[in-house]
């Protein structure tokens, strides 16, 4: 009978919890969608240009003539310029497929003071405005183990009702799943799952030779660690308590801990070619949004182009 009464009250938390997420993610999702459209609308279009060779329109670039190719290649009147023959190339205008995981599991509804989102709200506001910008240069975005790629132009729409009707429980980290070789991945998660998950989930999604991008979501007071005197810290996704009693002498430990762990993320993402970033939410979301816009260069070859200036944004 105890345990009875255990497994029923654990029901009843569960689905309390279950329902207050979903209301406030329900009242909160309008002012994200709007506010994710509108930084869109400030990032400049046409950022995501494929500039790779291809079926087109739109020309890109003259290269050499390599032998063996067919004469109608050439473009003769480039090539009457000088002593070389030259290729016309179109740009490559092929859609690809995007899958983004916005982390909605409980760790992500943290917000300290000196937040301007949570970091729930933070990645959801990026991944929508990521999804609108994408869709609006001919990709697909989809996201994964809940909605199939689409190139919708309600694609915001499309998300957040594919949210607000899902009752699985909430992963920190993508389920796994095989994208194809020329797809790209963007997970938004504040990444403090322990390393070995995070080793699988590189391992499963870049076994196809995909290519993606891991960016940690953090709060400022995260990244610092401003407590001290006697604090309860508890762990939101697992309710375990931890008390300290004077909160400021574990800070260097802290720092370094969070160190030493994106060191290890980092190392394994450079490993494959993927790419790690970090954000803070007192930052600005058009920030990131563009850092990402403008890292979402895919091949058709599988090849990729990545962002030369740093890996934080």
């Amino acid at each position: 009978m105890a345990a009875e009464t255990r497994h029923t009250k654990g029901e009843i938390t569960a689905v309390r919890r279950a329902d207050g997420e979903s209301r406030t993610l329900a009242a909160s999702l309008p002012r994200l969608v709007l506010e994710a459209r509108r930084i869109a609308a400030n990032v400049i279009h046409g950022l995501h240009g494929r500039r790779r060779a291809g079926a087109g329109e739109s020309f890109w670039q003259y290269r050499r003539f390599v032998s063996g190719e067919p004469a109608q290649n050439v473009d003769w009147r480039r090539s009457a310029r000088d002593d070389h023959l030259y290729v016309r190339e179109q740009e490559w205008e092929a859609a690809h497929t995007i899958w983004i995981w916005p982390d909605r599991s409980p760790s992500m509804a943290f917000a300290s003071k000196g937040a301007r989102d949570s970091k729930l709200e933070r990645g959801l506001i990026v991944a929508f405005a990521l999804a609108e910008l994408l869709v609006s240069g001919g990709e697909r975005v989809g996201i994964p183990g809940l909605m199939n790629p689409s190139s919708s132009r309600n694609v915001i729409d499309k998300m957040a009702q594919a949210m607000l009707h899902d009752d699985a429980a909430r992963l920190s980290l993508p389920p796994s799943f095989v994208p194809s070789a020329l797809a790209e991945i963007v997970v938004l998660s504040d990444f403090w799952s322990p390393m070995p998950e995070i080793r699988k989930m590189l391992a499963g999604l870049s076994s196809s030779g995909a290519h993606g991008t891991l960016v940690q979501i953090v709060d400022p007071a995260e990244e610092t660690f401003p407590y001290a005197g006697r604090v309860e810290f508890v762990e939101p996704e697992g309710g375990e308590l931890i008390t300290a009693g004077r909160a400021e002498s574990w800070a260097n430990d802290y720092v370094a801990r969070v160190a030493l762990h994106r060191d290890e993320i980092r190392a394994e993402t450079n490993r494959l070619d993927w790419l790690f970033s970090t954000h803070t939410t007192s930052r600005s979301a058009a920030e990131l949004l563009l850092f990402l816009h403008s890292g979402m260069m895919v091949s058709k070859a599988g090849g990729r182009s990545t962002v030369k200036a740093g890996r934080s944004a």
